[in-house]
């Protein structure tokens, strides 16, 4: 059996995702048993990483460990849903699509809000950043460089959240990345975004940048609108 060594930090994350992925999947379901032996023979690790695994698993509301019970697969009403990893995961599985129009409903209900607080509260630097992203967003769409437009798009929607001065949107950047990211992945963006979405961007940055907030929350509801949609056709655009 393996033991704890310098590279156990990335076997830990990739039985943290084999298991999580199972739990998500239904493969693992809701009030199903595993055990640290079970884990351990299955994937050759020592007790301490199987241990870690399932301490990162129940802080993650997918199991619970309960003495002369064993380690049970929670529902999902247990499921800690907002945090990045479990996204990821479902992003992963089967009901990608159905998933992200919920995600997408989730933000509509934040995001107009944040860039009408945006263009209320944004500083200098972060009006002079929104519209670096955006000019970056033009540039590698252009070119169909995928996964540097997600990144010049990540630094626009957590800028913007960060912009809003509320603490609360601030700590759903990390949720916005994994859907922009999850589409980017799953092959669900076109090989060219879309300008229109771009051009969209733009009019939330501007927005921002000349304190107009009703206009900044409707170009972000916009936007919002449009990648749902293009989800449900099956045919993302840049958002």
């Amino acid at each position: 059996m393996s033991h704890d060594t310098p590279g156990v930090g990335a076997r830990h994350d990739e039985i943290l995702t084999t298991i999580g992925q199972r739990i998500v999947s239904g493969e693992l379901p809701t009030g199903g048993v595993i055990t640290l032996d079970g884990i351990c023979a299955e994937h050759d690790v020592s007790r301490t990483v199987a241990r870690e695994v399932i301490r990162v698993l129940e802080s993650m509301g997918l199991v619970a460990s309960r003495r002369r019970v064993g380690i049970t697969i929670q529902p999902r009403t247990e499921w800690s849903v907002f945090d990045p990893r479990l996204i990821r995961w479902r992003l992963d599985g089967a009901e990608r699509n159905e998933f992200l129009q919920t995600l997408s409903e989730l933000r509509r209900g934040f995001e107009p809000v944040a860039a009408a607080l945006a263009a209320e509260r944004a500083d200098e630097h972060q009006c002079r950043t929104l519209a670096a992203a955006v000019s970056d967003m033009a540039v590698h769409g252009r070119s169909g460089d995928l996964e540097s437009y997600l990144a010049a798009d990540k630094v626009f929607h957590r800028t913007l959240l960060e912009a809003s001065g509320n603490e609360m949107f601030r700590s759903l950047a990390d949720v916005v990345y994994e859907v922009l990211a999850g589409r980017t992945h799953h092959g669900m963006m076109p090989t060219t975004p879309n300008p229109h979405a771009i051009a969209l961007h733009d009019d939330v940055a501007r927005a921002v940048r000349l304190g107009d907030p009703v206009a900044a929350e409707a170009a972000m509801g916009s936007i919002i609108h449009e990648a749902a949609a293009a989800v449900s056709d099956d045919d993302a655009p840049a958002s």
